[in-house]
């Protein structure tokens, strides 16, 4: 029997999940329909026997006061996952025989290694900390970036301090010009390391990667602020939002894989939405999408407006992910083994590493999970036929084995488990086009004023997600999930603020 609701929200990753129990907590009718068979998406875990693995994310920031998980959980009236501070946040590899770059949680450590590492680079951090400590405080006020209406605008301006209309003269600049402004760019070593960094958080090497978005993620390993290790695995964050999801009366439906959206009139002479599934139908006034943007065109079919669908379509592919799962006894590891590494690896490319705590809940006790993921072109795998499909996987395999065993220093026999996914096990798992993995590459064009709006061009249908303001990561997809929710209730006449939690 068919449903008319409030809202729907269509897909329960982070976002979805943050949209859904915000609207549901708003006194709104709301359902939160999944594809999947649990919730959490690319921030999802699976067990493989004793271990439980995190399927792609593996760290989260925002636990911080003020920050943007701390914020929605104190909004929602739940505790702060037990989780650890990564200090290091990360140890980078450049396999050029000279020791790793340690990024230190500690400010102070920090600098000093920076200094030791990348000698005469001052100029660029401190430039790079003068536009982070902009770029967080305009963040902080909760603005709506890029404005697509005067009440947009309208949060947008009060949110402006002269720091930000300053750091705005470099909105169509890269990192790499910062390097070149500062009198850096010389450094060959100092480029590698910052390609490996942004890639990882940017989509983007450092020539490609907008300058105030670099600044950033450049500084989110340093207290104040911070990447946290989750207690369990990154499923207990989805589960958190569960609970506020419930908690406000909203519901969450798996295995509702929503085929289609239509346009449709609602009782009384207004417009709504239909939402389609193989063996459901729900009818809605307003439709939140937290999917990649890719989807829309499949969903939407001739509704969507021409000028809108070419913009989509000029957009470049975000990349897929080969990702390594596998599991080895934590004594083989290295002594104070980091929780975090990165190699810059040459087949089948750089590789960012994950290593469970002992006692986390991911293996059993003298055991550890190790994830290894590397980018990858997603649409070529889609391309291949069974046999040459498997002779690739094999080989990108054995590929990112030799890498960690060097990285690590351990032997192939001694894998206790050992598999591989590719972007199509992404897609089948996640349902993203192509198994595409983060958003739109934050390439100047694209990051901020320059990105695509939550508030889409059909009234009534909301975006947020990886794809929207301010990009990829849990913190950053919820923050996106808060400003597509303020938007859609100020539709309504009411107001959303979550700016007196601020601690």
């Amino acid at each position: 029997m068919e449903k008319r609701l409030d809202v729907v929200v269509v897909g329960a990753g982070i976002a979805g999940l943050t949209a859904a129990a915000l609207l549901a907590r708003e006194g709104l009718t709301v359902e939160l329909l999944e594809a999947h068979q649990q919730s959490g998406g690319c921030a999802g875990t699976f067990r493989r026997g004793p271990y439980t693995f995190d399927v792609g994310a593996t760290q989260v920031a925002g636990l911080e006061p003020g920050g943007s998980h701390q914020r929605l959980l104190a909004h929602f009236g739940l505790p702060l996952p037990q989780a650890t501070p990564l200090d290091p946040a990360c140890v980078v590899d450049l396999a050029d025989g000279r020791p790793p770059v340690r990024i230190f949680r500690d400010p102070a450590r920090w600098k000093a290694e920076r200094e030791q590492q990348f000698p005469g680079s001052g100029r660029f951090w401190q430039l790079c900390a003068t536009l982070h400590g902009a770029n967080w405080a305009f963040a902080s006020r909760d603005p709506v970036l890029p404005p697509r209406s005067l009440w947009d605008l309208g949060q947008l301006l009060p949110a402006l301090r002269p720091a930000n209309l300053a750091s705005g003269l470099l909105a169509a600049a890269s990192v790499a010009d910062l390097l070149t402004l500062t009198g850096c760019g010389g450094d060959p070593r100092l480029r590698r390391f910052l390609d490996l960094q942004l890639r990882l958080y940017s989509q983007e090497p450092a020539e490609r990667t907008a300058a105030l978005y670099g600044a950033t993620v450049l500084a989110m390993g340093q207290a104040p602020l911070g990447l946290w290790h989750l207690q369990g695995s990154m499923q207990v964050l989805s589960q958190q939002l569960e609970q506020a999801l419930a908690a406000g009366g909203g519901q969450l439906r798996l295995r509702h894989r929503v085929s289609g959206l239509e346009r449709s009139n609602e009782p009384g002479g207004g417009a709504g939405w239909r939402v389609r599934g193989e063996r459901f139908e729900r009818q809605a006034a307003d439709v939140v999408l937290a999917l990649p943007v890719q989807s829309l065109p499949d969903l939407l079919g001739e509704q969507l407006p021409a000028g809108y669908r070419q913009r989509l379509a000029q957009l470049p592919d975000p990349s897929g992910a080969l990702v390594f799962y596998g599991a080895v006894e934590r004594a083989l590891l290295p002594a104070n083994c980091p929780a975090h590494l990165q190699l810059d690896w040459a087949d089948p490319g750089t590789l960012f590493v994950s290593v469970s705590h002992e006692g986390d809940g991911r293996a059993p006790a003298g055991l550890a999970t190790v994830i290894a993921s590397v980018f990858t072109a997603a649409k070529p795998w889609f391309g291949l036929e069974a046999t040459a499909y498997d002779q690739a996987k094999a080989e990108a395999l054995a590929a990112m084995q030799r890498g960690l065993e060097s990285l690590l220093g351990i032997s192939s026999e001694q894998w206790r488990h050992a598999e591989l996914a590719t972007p199509r096990g992404f897609e089948r798992w996640t349902g993203r086009p192509f198994g595409f993995v983060g958003g739109l590459g934050q390439h100047p064009s694209r990051f901020g004023p320059f990105g695509l709006a939550s508030r889409t061009p059909l009234p009534g249908l909301w975006l947020c997600g990886d794809s929207i303001h301010p990009g990829e990561g849990t913190a950053a997809v919820g923050l996106s999930a808060l400003m597509a929710c303020r938007q859609l209730l100020a539709e309504r006449g009411q107001t959303l603020n979550l700016s007196d939690l601020n601690i």
